[in-house]
């Protein structure tokens, strides 16, 4: 848990988002950020688990999981489903045309 705690802190420190999953890393994230509170802007939860003290935790810090899918097998498969929620919505971002660039002069 150290270790996950002081990679997360690494991430944040170079501006890194940091997609959390699951139980134990919530854990871990929770004492980065009693340590760094900065830490949290670069969170995702990417879901609450099926475990009581999983939404207590994410209740402890505000944050709001992209899912909630009653998972409790431990090997990231939560991060697994939000991962393309989170590419979808950078590649929206990034790559979306507008109005301008598609030379479309009328909203209708």
């Amino acid at each position: 848990m150290i270790a996950a705690i002081g990679a997360m802190l690494r991430a944040a420190e170079r501006h890194i988002i940091i997609l959390v999953d699951g139980f134990i890393m919530t854990a871990c994230a929770l004492g980065a950020i009693r340590l760094y509170p900065a830490a949290q802007s670069y969170m995702v939860f990417g879901h609450c688990g099926d475990e009581s003290g999983h939404r207590r935790m994410l209740d402890a810090i505000g944050a709001k999981p992209l899912l909630s899918l009653g998972l409790r097998l431990g090997e990231g498969t939560g991060a697994l489903c939000a991962f393309p929620i989170l590419d979808s919505a950078v590649r929206m971002i990034n790559e979306m045309n507008n109005f301008e660039n598609g030379n479309i002069t009328k909203y209708f």
